[in-house]
């Protein structure tokens, strides 16, 4: 399963905003990579959701509830949103000071394309910002 990240200003629209509305369309980005990302979502991938700016963590995982469809706040071009959803949040946040200092995260697409709002993970990149926020998924996720 394709895992992402996604990043939001949390006085924009924080984890807590997504867990009190249990659901949101991700709108706004209007970069082609991070469109292309969106688009390469699948229902049911889960994604890191990242407080950029402030907080610069990792603070919760999402999953995508819909597949891309056309951005309905863009006024004009190409541009795409997901829905997502929360599935969990982290036990401890995972800031982007520890990212950048795990050797095992060095190529991460965070780090190398910083400017981007959504990212593709690998597995192995997923499963290391769960341990390093102690973090286990539950089943249900």
């Amino acid at each position: 399963m394709p895992h992402f990240l996604v990043k939001s200003e949390p006085h924009t629209y924080s984890w807590d905003d997504l867990c009190r509305d249990k659901k949101t369309m991700w709108e706004g980005v209007r970069n082609y990579g991070a469109r292309n990302n969106l688009r390469a979502m699948k229902r049911g991938d889960l994604l890191l959701f990242y407080h950029s700016g402030e907080g610069k963590s990792v603070v919760g995982v999402a999953k995508v509830v819909k597949t891309a469809y056309a951005d309905p706040t863009a006024k004009e071009g190409d541009w795409s949103v997901v829905d997502v959803a929360p599935v969990q949040a982290f036990e401890q946040p995972v800031t982007l000071a520890q990212i950048k200092a795990d050797s095992r995260l060095a190529d991460m697409a965070l780090i190398k394309q910083s400017r981007l709002s959504v990212v593709p993970l690998t597995p192995a990149h997923f499963q290391r910002i769960l341990a390093l926020g102690k973090t286990k998924l539950k089943k249900t996720a």
